[in-house]
């Protein structure tokens, strides 16, 4: 796939395009995608996203815009992977704020993207003040030689499937529900870098993976794969959050113990799939007893991919499984 980060100021040739913020690339957007494919299959042109960096919310309001499900990498990984071609994607700032949905029609879609099918959601608005929507897109097709369709929301067991509705059910820890919405796993990808080695001191050595989220929009304890950290997936336990015991105020890390692994991966690009919540974070009173909760998370997950019951609780606090910090 051909990344563009701006609008050409002539097209060379017609496109079929799809617009949007596409974060989760959910089974809604998936079905967007796919008739965009066969759209663009039709006319024998290019299946093309435009979508924004940052999310414009991000741009109006960082401290109220919503966790990102995923980084702009990710994102346009599965754009590729569901058939995009090329994306454009647009730096979102003042300027581009401003542009009016008149302009953005004609030098932006017509003529810097020779827009010959466009498709969009039935909600989409767009330009200053969010003035444009589907009803002048389609006022202005005949006049300036393109086509264009709304697509109706993805109803799910009853349910809106949207971006919205996946945070929602990860942030209640419902990894299933989250992904029955995207059609796949939630799953963070990124490097693994060097951390503080505390995980190897204690008996448990994680791979520190870096992650583009400003904040995740689940944290806790799960049973994890890994992929990218040898040929096929490897399984694990894996802690998402602020590591209270160990850190006052800190910023969210994601670490994975890999069972039975000894590799060297730093520098490696891995996807973690969440597979399976066990809890929530907790703050423990000392390195001890993080390190005997640690032993309780890591038989639970193994208890889980064997399709066996949680470790119980005992009489000295043990429970269902998580790396606490």
């Amino acid at each position: 796939m051909r990344i563009l980060r701006s609008v050409p100021i002539a097209a060379k040739a017609p496109i079929a395009l799809t617009i949007g913020n596409f974060d989760g690339v959910h089974l809604g957007h998936q079905a967007m995608l796919s008739r965009l494919g066969e759209s663009a299959r039709d006319g024998g042109l290019p299946a093309c996203a435009m979508t924004f960096e940052p999310h414009p919310r991000e741009f109006f309001a960082p401290d109220r815009a919503p966790s990102r499900l995923t980084s702009l990498r990710e994102k346009l990984q599965l754009l590729a992977a569901y058939g995009i071609e090329r994306s454009y994607v647009c730096r979102f700032n003042y300027l581009f704020a401003q542009i009016s949905p008149d302009e953005f029609i004609k030098r932006i879609l017509v003529r810097g993207l020779g827009v010959h099918s466009l498709l969009v959601g039935d909600d989409f608005r767009f330009g200053a003040r969010r003035a444009g929507d589907f009803s002048m897109l389609k006022q202005y097709a005949s006049q300036l030689g393109y086509t264009v369709d709304a697509m109706s929301s993805v109803m799910l067991e009853g349910e809106r499937v949207s971006s919205t509705a996946v945070r929602k059910a990860l942030e209640c820890g419902d990894l299933a529900g989250a992904a029955r919405l995207l059609g796949r796993p939630y799953s963070i990808g990124g490097r693994v870098v060097r951390g503080d080695g505390l995980g190897r001191k204690l008996g448990y050595p994680t791979a520190n993976v870096q992650m583009k989220h400003n904040r995740p929009p689940l944290t806790g304890i799960f049973a994890v794969e890994v992929s990218g950290a040898a040929d096929s997936p490897l399984r694990g336990v894996a802690s998402l959050g602020i590591r209270p015991t160990v850190k006052q105020h800190g910023e969210a890390v994601l670490e994975v113990y890999i069972f039975d692994f000894s590799g060297e991966i730093y520098g490696r690009h891995v996807r973690v799939d969440f597979l399976h919540k066990f809890r929530d974070e907790e703050k423990f009173k000392d390195l001890a007893e993080l390190t005997r909760q640690i032993s309780v998370d890591v038989a639970n997950a193994r208890a889980y991919f064997r399709g066996s019951a949680a470790v119980p609780l005992d009489d000295k606090g043990g429970g269902v499984a998580q790396f606490r910090h």
